[in-house]
């Protein structure tokens, strides 16, 4: 996110931007709801003795509703090790329960 200010030598131009956004019925409701949260984020480091350590990073977004559910997603970076190694275990967890 962003936390510069909307003005000043570094964005020229900011303020007009917020001014066209004000103009729309739909940013206004949306705006006047307030429900904007914050979204908590990590990485966290699974021991797989099958497979090595699996990095994956982590975020919480908030669901509708009280006290305030939330959706927790992983993610590894595309390609890497980590995620493959999901795939890998799925597979040999797969296989033992066959055999």
């Amino acid at each position: 996110m962003d936390r510069r200010p909307d003005s000043g030598p570094a964005r020229p131009g900011r303020r007009g931007d917020r001014g066209q956004l004000g103009r729309s019925a739909e940013f206004r409701r949306l705006w006047a709801r307030h429900d904007v949260r914050a979204t908590v984020s990590g990485t966290k480091t699974f021991r797989v003795s099958e497979v090595g350590d699996i990095v994956l990073d982590w975020n919480t977004y908030p669901l509708p509703g009280k006290p305030g559910p939330v959706m927790l997603v992983w993610t590894a970076e595309p390609g890497s090790a980590d995620a493959d190694r999901p795939q890998l275990l799925a597979s040999l967890h797969a296989t033992r329960l066959i055999n």
